[in-house]
């Protein structure tokens, strides 16, 4: 099996007031990787991409090294999915819906997913129609992690879950890979969480990927910079994300791979002194807009 859970390339997708991509996205193999990024930036439809629901203009999508076309039924085998559409009222009961979608899987685990039901607080026979939003979420992640899938594809599983619920959700992914081959994608704007449980992160806007990395290493790389800089003195540093003045001291927030620091001091930067960034402050920075654009919107 291949070392790379999920490897999307040149993928594009064009609707007509919206384009996603050119996108590579890379999720290693026993990883947990947060997919973040704003209302619109095509966190959802890449993952309809990835599922077979809709069809891709350019690129390539691969689970495990299979065609996600070509190698469907491979593929979903071996994807658990959660999506805040999905809808299963259509099949009555909790019961019937089990039995159903167990058929499917050679590899389903009844003393598993009897054991989420019960965590979970679902009847076996409720009626599927009266159960809450939150509840619903819940079977639907009963659904998605009962047979044990290798690759856990999660978009806002914790929509309608209450502090408990959202616990318990995580308590179960990090569960899922203890075993180093699992793997999870969650699409979530729960930052705070994120930022704790994923190891790999991308951020999404507007259809493009900013940045992709291990979480600590993305995070290390970027910092809050404090510095004095001479009158008058532009400042036009590549690296420099975000930046706020007040006299002669300015705050910026900075990617020091991008040597900004060396750079503000050859242009006369004194004083300086960094503080690391949270996953919150470098999300802002990277899709904040310049008040420019803001203001011709």
């Amino acid at each position: 099996m291949s070392d790379v859970a999920l490897a999307i390339r040149d993928l594009e997708k064009i609707f007509p007031k919206f384009h996603l991509g050119p996108l590579d996205v890379t999720v290693p193999r026993g990883a947990i990787y947060g997919l973040i990024g704003p209302n619109g930036a095509g966190k959802t439809t890449t993952i309809d991409l990835v599922m077979g629901m809709g069809r891709e203009n350019a690129g390539t999508i691969q689970v495990f090294g299979l065609d996600h076309i070509q190698d469907e039924v491979a593929v979903k085998r071996q994807v658990g999915y959660v999506s805040p559409d999905l809808s299963f009222v259509a099949w009555g009961k909790v019961n019937r819906l089990i039995g159903f979608v167990r058929s499917f899987y050679e590899d389903w685990d009844d003393d598993y997913c009897l054991d989420l039901l019960k965590r979970f607080d679902i009847g076996w026979k409720d009626r599927i129609s009266t159960l809450s939003y939150g509840a619903k979420t819940k079977l639907n992640l009963v659904v998605a992690l009962a047979h044990r899938p290798a690759f856990l594809l999660l978009d806002e599983p914790q929509a309608g879950l209450d502090a408990i619920a959202k616990r318990e959700l995580f308590t179960e992914l990090l569960a899922a890979v203890q075993n180093e081959d699992n793997t999870v994608l969650i699409s979530s704007h729960n930052l705070d969480e994120i930022e704790r449980f994923a190891d790999h992160l991308g951020v999404l806007h507007k259809g493009k990927l900013l940045v992709e990395g291990a979480t600590a290493d993305l995070l290390e790389r970027h910092c809050t910079l404090d510095c004095t800089m001479p009158d008058g003195k532009a400042l036009e540093v590549p690296g420099v994300l975000t930046h706020t003045q007040e006299g002669n001291r300015h705050r910026m927030l900075v990617d020091t791979s991008m040597n900004a620091v060396e750079q503000l001091k050859a242009i006369g930067a004194t004083d300086i002194a960094t503080t690391p960034v949270t996953l919150e402050e470098l999300f802002i920075a990277l899709v904040k807009e310049p008040a420019s654009e803001e203001a011709a919107k």
